[in-house]
């Protein structure tokens, strides 16, 4: 009969401030608003914070809940997860962190692949009360001249990248949101064409990028936290500019 090392008492009076299982690649499927579910890979860790009064916790627990809502991830999901980690663990804390690619179709540019990538992340954290956080990066691309000869058409310039985190109020579809983030570079990068004769390259700010799209999540009711990160890549250093906003 094997020990129940959990249920253990230890007598060192030392909290562990996490312990668990992770970097589990794992199937999950979300909510998509187009085709009702979409079907991807995460990367999941999962901890527990021990109280000092125990020696362990058994591993296997951690994957026996992952495994009981493998078929339908999202923020209520997410919470009933931690819920199960904190009670079934006898914790003091439950923190999962889930990281996954989704998948949009894309609206412009046919003669590219027609689906675009999104990294995305979703940290939940429970003790007393549960917060939950959705984190996602939108790519920034420069429109190129097209070219005068035939061939392959070339690929969009890749200025750098918006990485924003929400906090939500209540629901909102992912796609809205990416779309909205998406809309506020756009509309950025066309004002920087109109009034600039430079090379867009240059001109282009992280500044005003994360302006634009703070402004433009700072309308969304549905959330009451957001930040904003953005960052313009060149070659061996990059700049950046963050902002953040709670109601």
């Amino acid at each position: 009969m094997m020990k129940d090392i959990q249920n253990e008492l230890d007598h060192r009076r030392i909290n562990i401030k996490k312990v668990g299982v992770k970097t589990i690649s794992y199937p999950i499927t979300v909510l998509d608003k187009a085709r009702t579910r979409q079907h991807t890979v995460a990367t999941v860790n999962m901890y527990v914070n021990l109280p000092h009064r125990f020696k362990g916790t058994h591993m296997s627990r951690f994957i026996e809940i992952l495994n009981r809502f493998h078929g339908h991830i999202d923020l209520a999901s997410f919470h009933h997860i931690l819920e199960e980690m904190k009670e079934r663990l006898e914790a003091e804390a439950a923190h999962v962190e889930m990281a996954f690619t989704y998948f949009l179709p894309r609206k412009q540019n046919p003669g590219l692949l027609n689906a675009c990538r999104y990294e995305c992340r979703m940290h939940g954290s429970l003790e007393r009360s549960d917060d939950l956080e959705f984190q996602f990066t939108v790519p920034v691309s420069l429109p190129l001249k097209e070219m005068a000869v035939s061939g392959l058409p070339r690929s969009l310039g890749h200025w750098g990248h918006a990485v924003v985190a929400v906090r939500f109020r209540h629901f909102v579809w992912i796609e809205d949101i990416i779309t909205l983030v998406e809309q506020a570079i756009e509309q950025v990068i066309g004002q920087e064409q109109e009034q600039s004769s430079q090379d867009l390259q240059g001109s282009l700010s992280v500044e005003s990028l994360t302006r634009h799209i703070g402004a433009r999540l700072a309308d969304l009711s549905a959330l009451k936290w957001f930040s904003v990160t953005v960052e313009n890549l060149f070659e061996g250093y990059s700049t950046s500019a963050t902002t953040s906003y709670s109601s």
